[in-house]
């Protein structure tokens, strides 16, 4: 605002003078047409008529405050109005010489150094006899009175835009106090924020830009903690995995003896463990894997033939009853290598927990929306204090005996998996009754569907 004041009052000033100028000019000009049409119809060549015409014209006008008339005649100056004249008008003063000896017209504007005066914008129109130049008839316009009425306006515009950059500047100082408020604030709490303390929220009042910036923040800030803390649990446990089968290891290797056959069985039970801790790393690696955008690769199956095929390698590896329940048809783009992974892993997970005398089946169905591959056992079941928790890393049910050296990842596994083909998991299980796991799968499938999967994936699945 001060530089737009700076800039606009000289522009003011010079607009306002050429308006005054302009108007000088005007009133000149009419002066001069009046003055000639007094003058139009008498002999010009009998200066005595033309001296007590132009006396008469003078007196009889009525000129403004800040105008002039003059008439000179034989170079000597005969009549003017007013009869009093400034000093840098009268007989001996430099316009009036330049006055006395001029024979054509001529407009133009001078600086006197009379301050009354100011800048003096003045025309000269001769008046012609027979054959020579009679005289010399002259309008002057002081400029002055216009130039201190310029000044005066320009002093209370000026008083003015100082008064409103007063207040201006006073309300812009308030209000933008208040709205960076929440923006100190934000910057506060990202100093206090710690490795070790991530609570800190920036207190949310109002809406609007600002309002949604700190609630932005808190979100994030939200996520943060969330992915902390989870990426501390996963430490913990990876760790306390991994101690387990490495505790084993260094242990048996330190007590192993020169006996031969004592060696053979430290070296299998070696092979074991590390077979062990080679699987538990491949699966992290997969969970890792399952935030790139290259996890899935899609093509074009027939839910038919995939389903047969998922029966005959399941028939494999349960060590109870299998059968396939039922077959849907039609194709499905899905990711073959990734849907086997997650059916498989479900397969598993039930022979762990069904026993010899138990039943597993495996079947897909499909109607108009959805697509669906389930996995049913008859075997312990779960409660439903632990149905959600078990899809989390190194998750098993509470009441049931650990049969497996896993690492308690297949179900997170699972889960990864059908959240990245754009699908979900469903439980239905009772305790003593068995369980059934289903993937279900739209019809129209993205590309990807990670990028989008909600926070609690994110949780989840988070890396270190």
């Amino acid at each position: 605002m001060a530089l737009l004041i700076g800039g606009s009052i000289p522009a003011v000033y010079q607009v306002l003078f050429q308006e005054v100028e302009r108007r000088a000019e005007a009133e000149i000009q009419e002066e001069i047409q009046e003055f000639r049409a007094e003058i139009a119809t008498l002999p010009l060549s009998d200066r005595t008529v033309l001296r007590n015409l132009v006396e008469r014209y003078l007196q009889n006008d009525a000129r403004d405050t800040d105008q002039y008339l003059l008439f000179i005649l034989e170079e000597q100056l005969v009549a003017s109005n007013p009869a009093n004249l400034p000093i840098a008008l009268q007989p001996g003063s430099p316009l009036m010489e330049e006055w006395r000896s001029l024979k054509r017209p001529l407009q133009k504007r001078v600086r006197v150094e009379d301050a009354n005066l100011g800048e003096v914008i003045y025309q000269v129109e001769p008046v012609y006899g027979l054959f020579v130049t009679e005289g010399v008839f002259v309008v002057a316009y002081s400029t002055a009175n216009e130039q201190r009425e310029i000044d005066r306006v320009i002093r209370v515009v000026l008083g003015v835009m100082l008064l409103l950059l007063a207040v201006a500047s006073i309300l812009a100082w308030l209000i933008s106090g208040q709205i960076l408020r929440p923006l100190r604030s934000l910057s506060s709490t990202a100093r206090s924020i710690s490795d070790t303390d991530l609570s800190q929220r920036i207190p949310i009042t109002g809406s609007g830009e600002l309002a949604e910036v700190a609630q932005t923040f808190n979100d994030m800030m939200d996520r943060l903690q969330e992915a902390f803390q989870s990426q501390q649990e996963f430490i913990n446990d990876a760790s306390h995995e991994l101690r387990t089968p490495i505790t084993i290891i260094q242990g048996h290797l330190d007590l192993m003896g020169d006996d031969p056959e004592e060696q053979a069985e430290v070296v299998e039970l070696v092979h074991d463990e590390l077979n062990r801790m080679n699987r538990f790393v491949n699966d992290l690696l997969l969970l890792a894997k399952a935030r790139r955008p290259d996890f899935i690769q899609l093509e074009t199956v027939e839910m038919g033939a995939l389903t047969e095929e998922l029966f005959q390698k399941a028939k494999v590896v349960v060590a109870c009853r299998c059968q396939l329940e039922s077959k849907a048809e039609g194709e499905l783009r899905t990711d073959r290598q990734r849907l086997t992974q997650a059916i498989l892993n479900l397969v598993e997970n039930a022979n762990q927990h069904t026993p010899a005398g138990g039943e597993i089946a495996i079947g897909s169905s499909c109607s108009r929306k959805f697509v669906r591959f389930w996995v049913r056992d008859t075997g312990v079941g779960i409660a439903p204090a632990d149905q959600a928790r078990i899809f989390e890393r190194f998750a098993r049910a509470s009441d049931t005996v650990r049969r497996s050296d896993g690492a308690g990842l297949g179900l997170a596994i699972v889960q990864a998996i059908a959240l990245g083909l754009g699908g979900r998991v469903e439980l239905k299980s009772s305790p003593g009754q068995g369980s059934t796991f289903t993937l279900l799968f739209p019809i129209a499938q993205p590309k990807n569907k990670w990028r989008t999967s909600s926070s609690s994936l994110i949780r989840l699945y988070h890396e270190s």
